[in-house]
């Protein structure tokens, strides 16, 4: 029955993405995936954590529907991978659950079926599925029909004649390969399996650190003094740097787009370099036996005053960039911008609370990965390109409007929305026209396949137009 169920998926999975685009189709195989999940792996979608990533995994794929950009996109695949490597193993690292689930898909049938005879070094196949009986029982009967249809070709005319009036130009060769295709992925998500010994590794690894059985005054001692003299000096340096920054920022005055585009940048670069260097030096002094020094107090102080002075690091490259998008409209670089603040942010905040509750590296891996993870895939349910264009036209003092032309045609409709409203040159409104009547002719020809949302509304939108 569930091998019926794999090879009905793989003809669905033909139907649906066969030399189509992805739309409506990414739902409907979100659908039948967690449908074979569940039914290959029942005890284990009993598990919250696999019911919430079921969920997320649908919801990505609705937002692919709705969306339809790149980003929406690479979050659902990386939903997919975490929903397959989350049923393979539960509660391991965000990263190991994404390579478990790569894994299996790219070769969880061979791994399932072929075990590695660790005395003898040989490749077995397992005794559940007799593979070269399947391919012996397929290619040999098809070997001797065609071998037999090619004689008996040249031996009747008659049956010759008949042969060649059959016309087999309605097999698709590529539709089958991709339908073969299909039903291996299927085949690879439906057990998937764990790659060891990474699993097992990140199961038996703690997030907190362990105490030592023996600690060196003298050598921690040395350790501290030279760790608390480098962060007090770095901090006078950086309160400098933030008193002299903050000081310009509130009386230069900057009318240009390229003066400020260079104090975020170069505030970037600032930052970067400080961050970096910020927690390599705080894992280096907490990396082990000083975190359980009775005298490190001092030390600890100035870590958590470094933390809090590259935080305020990061608020002024943030008004920096606000006054930038306020001045002279969103794109995409200055969303990234953002982003990386708010990553950074969370970086250094859980570097602080791996200073304060003893926490190891594996520790900030894990909690950046699932953070950065969650950022990713309510980031991709927006669409980034309405938005900007909206708030350029209707927020910013000032918007390039051929930028907006060159982003994707899911701003089209709002463009041409705008496009009397603007005072812009009567170029760039035909090229406006040009965009949305291109992006109406495109999804007029979708395939029900690959409709989206807004297919739906444009095609509602020609309705009202056209009604008497």
């Amino acid at each position: 029955m569930k091998q019926a169920i794999l090879i009905l998926a793989s003809f669905l999975f033909s139907i649906l993405f066969f030399e189509k685009s992805l739309g409506l189709n990414l739902s409907i195989f979100s659908i039948c995936t967690i449908g074979i999940l569940i039914a290959h792996n029942p005890k284990i979608f009993r598990h919250k954590s696999l019911i919430f990533l079921s969920v997320t995994y649908a919801l990505t794929a609705v937002v692919v529907f709705v969306q339809g950009s790149s980003l929406s996109i690479i979050a659902n695949c990386i939903v997919f991978f975490t929903l397959v490597g989350a049923t393979s193993q539960q509660h391991t690292s965000v990263y190991v659950t994404w390579l478990n689930g790569l894994y299996s898909t790219i070769a969880g049938f061979f791994h399932r079926n072929f075990e590695v005879n660790e005395t003898d070094e040989k490749v077995k196949i397992k005794k559940d599925i007799d593979v070269l009986h399947l391919v012996k029982l397929i290619g040999i009967p098809l070997i001797f029909i065609i071998t037999f249809t090619l004689l008996y070709k040249n031996g009747n005319p008659m049956f010759s004649d008949f042969i060649s009036k059959i016309d087999f130009s309605f097999i698709n060769l590529q539709w089958l390969l991709f339908t073969v295709l299909g039903y291996f992925l299927f085949q690879n998500i439906s057990k998937p399996v764990r790659v060891e010994p990474a699993t097992s590794q990140d199961q038996n690894t703690s997030n907190d650190l362990r105490p030592p059985n023996h600690i060196s005054e003298e050598k921690l001692r040395k350790e501290k003094q030279i760790g608390t003299t480098l962060l007090m000096l770095l901090n006078t340096l950086l309160v400098f740097y933030i008193v002299t920054d903050i000081t310009y920022l509130f009386t230069a005055e900057i009318t240009r787009a390229s003066e400020l585009s260079n104090q975020v940048h170069t505030g970037i670069n600032t930052l970067i370099a400080s961050i970096v260097i910020a927690i390599l030096i705080i894992l280096y002094y907490f990396r082990g036996d000083l975190n359980f020094y009775s005298k490190n107090r001092n030390l600890k102080r100035l870590t958590y005053l470094w933390i809090i002075l590259n935080v305020s690091l990061i608020v002024l490259i943030a008004i920096k960039n606000h006054n930038y998008i306020t001045a002279f409209g969103l794109t995409y670089k200055r969303i990234g911008v953002h982003v990386y603040l708010f990553l950074a942010l969370v970086g250094l905040v859980t570097t602080f609370f791996k200073v304060l509750q003893l926490k190891n590296l594996a520790y900030l891996f894990r909690m950046n990965t699932k953070i950065a993870f969650a950022v990713l895939v309510i980031s991709s349910a927006l669409n980034w390109d309405k938005l900007i264009t909206d708030y350029n036209i209707n927020v910013a003092e000032s918007f390039d409007i051929h930028y907006l032309l060159n982003l994707s045609n899911r701003n089209a409709n709002l463009l041409y929305y705008y496009k009397d409203k603007m005072d812009i040159p009567e170029s760039a409104k035909n090229r406006i026209a040009t965009k949305y009547r291109n992006n109406l002719r495109e999804h007029q020809q979708h395939d029900w396949q690959e409709y989206s949302l807004e297919t739906f509304q444009l095609e509602s939108q020609q309705q009202t137009t056209t009604a008497p």
